[in-house]
């Protein structure tokens, strides 16, 4: 607890935004992209947009593992659900839109879907009940697949398998360093991923990119001495990769849990909502493992989804292209209580992040 406090310590906040008004203040202007929710749930939270010069802008990239899984993917979890296949997933998965339909709406037709805290608890289910057919939606960025292989190599029931949806950062921001329009001068690379993946594979942005990258954890102070650290290197002209989190990811990152990750799964192409199909971005279970491979055990392969729905720009805001108060339905026809778009689903998403921060200023 005192680590957190001294992490949202005011007195050092302001001596932290002193620094980088002055910092930017013979800078052009200056774009960071972030990518996690959970930062953008702390950027919003506290306000620390307000506390930045008008030239430094944070937007929000794809770091919601919700928001990015396709319709595709979706469609396939409820087409298990609606064919007598009891369907576990994470609770914020349940309202994401798939092409027609949602697993809440799957559940309400009769399927059976259920909600659970990890893929521990479907294993559960699956040993105590063996005469029903079980699948985990893994869903999830390098944080939560290493839980998922865990389940698969300890070889679950028989009556148990994956559909594995999960993703991997870094080709992302690649992509997002690739795209002209968005014109990015700087990256806040997630904490939690890190912890897991190391520093490594962020190497690339600053070496080829010239990318100023800094890993940062998720209190206050945390985002606003990774923004701080990005300017000092733009204004040095010296982009590198430094990791302000240092509390809590190692260079290495959790080599026990990259080990575990390589042998249970290998990497594909992935589709991501918002961004199309990115080159080796997702994980799939490894032809030794495959017994436990959902589309293969049921044969459920659904390859065109409908990722956008009319009216919806979560496309843009998962990419930062625009803010969600510039979606036409943001907070209109698209709400928590009735969202339309993936970014209004989540707790990790942009859209519900903003809503809840509207709802709270209008309170």
């Amino acid at each position: 607890m005192v680590e957190k406090l001294r992490f949202r310590d005011a007195t050092l906040a302001k001596r932290v935004v002193e620094k980088i008004h002055k910092l930017a203040s013979k800078q052009r202007t200056v774009k960071i992209c972030h990518v996690c929710g959970t930062h953008e749930w702390t950027i919003t939270h506290y306000g620390l947009r307000s506390l930045l010069p008008a030239n430094v802008e944070v937007i929000a990239g794809p770091g919601c593992p919700v928001c990015i899984v396709p319709a595709s993917e979706i469609d396939e979890a409820i087409q298990l659900a609606l064919k007598g296949i009891v369907v576990t997933c994470f609770g914020d998965v349940l309202r994401v839109p798939g092409s027609k339909m949602s697993l809440l709406d799957a559940k309400a037709e009769g399927a059976d879907v259920r909600v659970v805290y990890g893929v521990g608890d479907a294993v559960k289910m699956a040993e105590k009940e063996p005469d029903k057919q079980f699948v985990f939606f893994a869903i999830g960025f390098e944080t939560t697949a290493p839980s998922t292989a865990v389940e698969v190599v300890k070889k679950p029931p028989e009556n148990m398998s994956f559909l594995v949806s999960h993703r991997l950062i870094p080709p992302a921001m690649k992509l997002l360093v690739e795209m002209k329009d968005l014109s990015l001068n700087g990256f806040i690379a997630p904490g939690h991923v890190s912890t897991i993946i190391g520093l490594k594979p962020y190497e690339v942005f600053p070496r080829l990119y010239n990318m100023p990258t800094v890993v940062a954890g998720f209190e206050p102070l945390d985002i606003l001495f990774g923004v701080y650290m990005i300017l000092r290197q733009l204004k040095e002209g010296k982009p590198r990769l430094e990791n302000e989190y240092v509390r809590a990811v190692l260079p290495e990152g959790n080599v026990k849990a990259q080990k575990l990750m390589r042998k249970v799964f290998e990497v594909e192409n992935g589709k991501w909502r918002g961004l199309g199909t990115i080159p080796n971005s997702a994980f799939k279970l490894r032809s030794s493992y495959e017994t436990y491979d959902s589309r293969l055990k049921y044969g459920v392969k659904i390859e065109h989804g409908v990722d956008v729905r009319p009216g919806c720009k979560c496309h843009l805001v998962i990419i930062g292209k625009i803010k969600p108060t510039e979606c036409p339905l943001f907070m209109k026809a698209c709400t928590p209580q009735n969202p339309v778009g993936p970014c209004m689903v989540s707790m990790e998403g942009t859209c519900r992040i903003w809503a809840r921060t509207t709802r709270r200023a209008e309170s």
